[in-house]
C-alpha cells in the first residue's frame, strides 16, 4: 500500500513545459513554478504506507545542504555548498562562500535549536568526518586533509591543522573524492582515490590500495563491505561484494532483472542522457545521478528496513528502498517496491542527494532542494539539459535546503548520544549497541582516546565472552585500531561461532600471516566450516599479506578445490590466480629487462672493441680507403639475418662469413668468434639487434648451444646461400589447432583466417593480463610470430611477452618480449614447442585488435599435419 501526502493530483504530461504541484482541486490548472512552500513540498511527496518524513532543518539554517554527519555528542554537521550552480552557467563555482554548519538539540527533544557556522570560507567542501571534538574535511581541487576544532565552546572553529598534504587536483568537481568514512577496519575510504588513511596519533598514514570507484558518498555494512554510487555508467550501487581494500568484484545478476530503471512521478526531463532516458511519464527512465546510498542500520524504524540500501535518485526525484539480499557470500540487489520506489515526489525541487543513520536509530534524508542537480559542464548552451533548464526556469531555484527525518508510526527515536563526556570505559558499553551508529561511533572514539589503553582487558573480555556478535566484532577491531590484538584473543576470534566475527579474524590476522606467528598460523590451517565467507576472507588476506609461509599457501588450493561450486569463492579464487600469473609475469618481465641491459652493456663493450673497426661505429660499415665509396663490411641496420630469428647472426659469429653479401663483395673478412662463450656470442647478437635501428628480442646463451652443437663439425666460414637454407616456412593455420584467449577466445579464429577484413578483438581492454594461446597437435619447431593489428585505431599493445610451454601448465622464461607495434615480427631463435602463448602487457585504452596471426616454423618429423 502506498501513502500519497497529496490533497489530489492533476499531472498532464508537459513535456516542454511547466508540471502541475498536484495541490489543486480537479480540473484547476496550476502548475508549479519556483519553489513550494515547505508544507506543499512534504504534500508532494509519496512514501511507503507506515513511514512519513519530519522536517529537521531548512533554510535559513541550511542552504544547499550536500551531506551531514554527527559527533559523539549528536551534534549535525551540515556540508553547504553554496557556490555551487548558482546559474546554469556555474557562475563563481568555486568561490570560498560554501561552509560547514553546526546544528545542536541542546534539551533532548529532537530538534536542533542552537545554530551556528562551524566553518566558513570554504570552497566546495567534498566530505566532513567528526573525529572527537575535531572534524575532518577536503576542499575542492585539492587533496589537502584538514582538520577544525572548537577550543573556546562558541561553536565556531578557532583552530584548524592540515594533518595530510596532498596537493592540487585537477578534475571537474563531479569527479573529486568524497564521502570520507572510518571503516570498519579503522581506515578511512573514499570515493573517486586509490587510496585509503588511518588516523592515528593525529598523524595521518597513507596506503595504496587495489581499486578505485564510486562519486558522490558511500557507505559500509556490518561487515564492512563498501556500498558506492556510479553515476557515470547509470549504476546505483557498485563495489559491495566484499570489502573495498581487496579491489573491485562483480558478480553476474547482482541486480535483479531491470532494478536500474526507475518510477518518479515528476514529470521533469531534465536527465543528462536525453530524451532516450526519458519515460513515458516525462520523467527519469533509469537512474543517472545516484548518491548519498547508506546502509539502513538503526534500531527505531520497523526491523525489515535494517540493512536494506537506501539510494537517493535527485535527477529522479526519489529514493530507491534496495533489499540486500547474500547467499553464498554473493550479494544481490532488489526493488523493495516492485514498479515504485520506497520515496518519490511530484514537487520538482526535491533534490535527495544524501542519506545517513541517525544517532536515534532512524534515517536522515538531505535534499538540496534546487532546480539544477547536474553541474555546469553538463549544462551548457546548447545542451539537451539546457534547453530543458531554460524552458522550465529551473536555474532560478537556488539557495534552498532541507533536512528530513524518516520516521515510522509504530517507532520513537532513541535518545541522545553523549559519548564526549562519557569516560572510556562507559564507550566500551557502545560496542554492543543495536544502532550502527553508535558502534561506529564508539570504535572510533576509543581509539582516538589518549587513555585507550586502559580498557584493553574490557575489550578483550568482549571477544571471548559477549553474547553479542556484533559487540564482539566491534571489540576486536577496537583493539586492531589500538595495535593491541594478542594472538591468543586472535585464536579466540577465529574459532567464533558467528561467521562475521571469524571472518574479520583473517582480515586482523593479516600481520600475523607474514610474522609467521604459530598460533595464529595454527588457528589458520583448522580447517573451518562450510562458510563461504571465511573462504573469500581467506583468499583476499592471503593475497593482501603477501604470506610466504607454506601451510598457508596450501590453504589456498584447498579453499579452491572445496569451494569450487560457489560462485563467488570461485571468482575470487579465479582472480587471485590471475593477479599471482599478472605478478609473476611483471616479476618476469622486470627480470628480462634487467637481463637484457646486462646483455646490451656487454654487447655494446664489445662491438666497441672489435667489431667496429669493419662495421663502423654507426653500423653503416667502416670506410675502404683502398677503394672509394665503398665500405669493409655490410650495413647491420634493417638486416634480415640480424632482425628476423637471429640464428643467422648466431652462426655467422660461431663461423664467420665468406662472400658477397646481398649481391655486393667486402674486403672485410668476417671470422669465427667460437672460442668466446656462449653468453658472449648471444650478448654481441642481442647489442646487434636492438642497435642501428634494429628491433627484436634477446638471445639467449641457450640458443647459442643449441647451434654450436648443431654444428660442431663445421669449420668452415658460412656463405649467405647456405644461410638461406634455414630460412623457416610459414606454419598454416589448420583446423586442428585449439585456439585459447582469456578475453573472447571464441573469436580468436578470425585472426587465423587469412582474411584481414575479419578481426579478433578483446571485449575489454587491454589491461596487462591478457594473453591468446595456440597449442598444437604435437610438437613444432618455431621461430617467429607475425601479427598484423590496426596503427589507428591502435590496437596493438604497449609491450609483449612470448612463452612457450609442452604441457600448458610449466611455461618457460621469455623467448620474447619488446614493445608492441602494428606490424609486428617476433622472431627468435627456433624453440620445439606444444604450446605458445602471446601476453599483452601494459595497459592502454583501446581493445587488442589483431587482424591476422601467423607463425614461421617447421612440422617436425613425425607431428602430422
Amino acid at each position: 500500500m502506498r501513502v500519497y501526502l497529496l490533497e489530489s493530483f492533476v499531472f498532464p504530461l508537459f513535456f516542454g513545459g511547466l508540471v502541475s504541484t498536484g495541490l489543486a482541486k480537479p480540473g484547476d490548472k496550476i502548475y508549479q513554478k519556483g519553489f513550494l512552500s515547505i508544507a506543499e513540498a512534504q504534500k508532494s511527496i509519496e512514501i511507503s504506507d507506515g513511514y512519513s518524513l519530519e522536517l529537521v532543518l531548512s533554510d535559513p539554517e541550511v542552504q544547499e545542504p550536500v551531506m551531514a554527519a554527527w559527533d559523539g555528542n549528536g551534534r549535525l554537521y551540515v556540508l553547504e555548498m553554496r557556490s555551487y550552480m548558482q546559474d546554469a552557467e556555474a557562475t563563481g563555482e568555486k568561490e570560498p562562500k560554501s561552509r560547514i554548519s553546526r546544528h545542536v538539540d541542546t534539551n533532548g527533544d529532537g530538534k536542533y535549536d542552537q545554530h551556528t557556522v562551524f566553518a566558513d570560507g570554504l570552497v566546495l567542501p567534498r566530505f566532513v568526518l567528526p573525529l572527537d571534538d575535531r572534524i575532518m574535511l577536503r576542499e575542492a581541487d585539492t587533496l589537502d586533509l584538514w582538520t577544525f576544532r572548537d577550543t573556546t565552546g562558541d561553536g565556531v572553529a578557532d583552530e584548524k591543522i592540515k594533518v595530510y598534504e596532498g596537493g592540487a587536483v585537477k578534475k571537474n568537481v563531479v569527479h573529486q573524492s568524497s564521502g570520507l568514512i572510518w571503516g570498519l577496519d579503522n581506515w578511512l575510504y573514499l570515493s573517486y582515490e586509490a587510496k585509503r588513511f588511518r588516523f592515528t596519533n593525529g598523524e595521518v598514514k597513507v596506503q595504496d590500495i587495489l581499486s578505485k570507484t564510486g562519486q558522490w558518498g558511500q557507505s559500509q555494512d556490518d561487515w564492512g563491505r563498501s556500498y558506492f554510487a556510479d553515476a557515470a555508467v547509470e549504476a546505483p550501487a557498485v563495489h559491495f561484494q566484499q570489502p573495498f581494500a581487496y579491489g573491485h568484484l562483480g558478480l553476474p545478476g547482482q541486480e535483479e532483472k531491470g532494478f536500474r530503471m526507475i518510477y518518479p512521478i515528476a514529470q521533469v526531463p531534465d536527465v543528462q542522457a536525453g530524451r532516450r532516458r526519458v519515460g513515458r511519464n516525462g520523467g527519469a527512465s533509469h537512474f543517472t545521478g545516484p548518491a548519498g546510498l547508506s546502509i539502513f542500520r538503526g534500531e527505531n524504524l520497523p526491523a525489515d528496513l535494517y540493512g536494506d540500501l537506501l539510494i537517493p535518485e535527485p535527477v529522479g526525484r526519489l529514493i530507491r528502498r534496495a533489499k540486500v539480499k547474500r547467499e553464498y557470500s554473493k550479494t544481490v540487489l532488489s526493488n523493495a517496491t516492485p514498479k515504485s520506489e520506497f520515496i518519490r515526489a511530484r514537487d520538482i525541487n526535491f533534490r535527495p542527494v544524501w542519506t545517513a543513520t541517525t544517532p536515534g536509530g532512524q534515517m536522515l534524508i538531505v535534499d538540496m532542494h534546487r532546480g539544477v542537480i547536474q553541474q555546469g559542464n553538463w549544462t551548457k548552451k546548447g545542451s539537451y539539459l539546457r534547453r530543458i533548464i531554460d524552458r522550465w526556469g529551473l536555474a532560478k531555484n537556488i539557495g534552498k535546503g532541507r533536512l528530513y527525518r524518516l520516521v515510522h508510526k509504530d517507532h520513537k527515536a532513541g535518545s541522545q548520544p553523549k559519548m564526549l563526556e562519557e569516560t572510556t570505559a562507559e564507550l566500551v558499553n557502545h560496542l554492543s549497541h543495536p544502532n550502527g551508529w553508535w558502534r561506529d561511533t564508539a570504535q572510533k572514539l576509543i581509539i582516538l582516546r589518549e587513555d585507550r589503553n586502559s580498557v584493553i582487558s574490557d575489550l578483550e573480555k568482549i571477544v571471548t565472552t559477549s553474547s553479542s556478535d556484533l559487540g564482539r566484532l566491534h571489540a576486536l577491531w577496537t583493539l586492531e585500531g589500538m595495535g593491541k590484538v594478542k594472538p591468543r584473543i586472535l585464536v579466540a576470534a577465529l574459532n567464533d561461532n558467528a561467521s562475521i566475527v571469524r571472518t574479520s579474524a583473517i582480515r586482523v590476522a593479516e600481520p600475523y600471516m607474514t610474522l609467521e606467528d604459530e598460533t595464529v598460523i595454527e588457528a589458520l590451517k583448522k580447517p573451518f566450516p562450510e562458510d563461504t565467507e571465511m573462504a573469500i576472507q581467506m583468499l583476499n588476506s592471503l593475497a593482501a599479506s603477501r604470506s610466504e609461509h607454506p601451510d598457508l599457501l596450501a590453504i589456498e588450493a584447498k579453499i579452491a578445490n572445496r569451494f569450487d561450486h560457489f560462485e563467488a569463492v570461485r571468482t575470487v579464487a579465479n582472480l587471485r590466480k590471475v593477479k599471482r600469473e599478472k605478478a609473476a609475469l611483471s616479476a618476469d618481465y622486470r627480470k628480462f629487462k634487467e637481463r637484457l641491459a646486462r646483455a646490451m652493456a656487454n654487447g655494446k663493450e664489445t662491438y666497441e672493441q672489435a667489431c667496429y673497426i669493419c662495421h663502423g661505429k654507426d653500423g653503416k660499415g667502416a670506410p675502404n680507403f683502398d677503394r672509394l665509396g665503398e665500405t669493409l663490411a655490410p650495413p647491420l641496420g634493417g638486416s634480415p639475418r640480424i632482425t628476423k630469428s637471429g640464428e643467422s647472426a648466431i652462426r655467422i659469429m660461431l663461423h664467420g662469413l665468406t662472400g658477397p653479401v646481398d649481391g655486393e663483395s667486402y674486403d672485410g673478412l668476417m671470422l669465427s668468434s667460437a672460442s668466446n662463450d656462449d653468453q658472449w656470442i648471444a650478448d654481441v647478437v642481442t647489442y646487434l639487434r636492438n642497435s642501428f635501428g634494429n628491433e627484436a628480442p634477446m638471445v639467449y646463451p641457450e640458443a647459442v648451444a643449441k647451434l654450436r652443437k648443431q654444428h660442431s663439425d663445421r669449420g668452415l666460414p658460412w656463405t649467405i646461400e647456405e644461410l638461406e637454407k634455414f630460412k623457416p616456412s610459414e606454419l598454416r593455420y589448420q583446423s586442428n589447432w585449439k585456439l585459447s584467449a582469456n578475453d573472447n577466445w571464441q573469436d580468436l579464429y578470425l585472426a587465423f583466417d587469412l582474411d584481414l577484413s575479419s578481426t579478433y578483438t578483446t571485449k575489454a581492454r587491454m589491461n596487462g593480463r591478457m594473453w591468446i594461446q595456440v597449442e598444437f597437435p604435437q610438437k613444432v619447431q618455431v621461430s617467429s610470430v607475425i601479427m598484423e593489428m590496426p596503427e589507428k585505431p591502435v590496437g596493438y599493445p604497449s609491450i609483449y611477452y612470448v612463452l612457450v610451454s609442452d604441457d600448458g601448465e610449466s611455461w618457460s622464461e621469455p623467448i620474447a618480449a619488446g614493445n608492441g607495434r602494428s606490424s609486428l615480427e617476433i622472431g627468435f631463435p627456433a624453440v620445439e614447442t606444444k604450446f605458445i602463448r602471446v601476453y599483452q602487457l601494459g595497459k592502454k585504452n583501446n581493445f587488442w585488435t589483431i587482424n591476422d596471426i601467423k607463425f614461421m616454423g617447421k612440422i617436425l618429423s613425425g607431428a602430422g599435419r
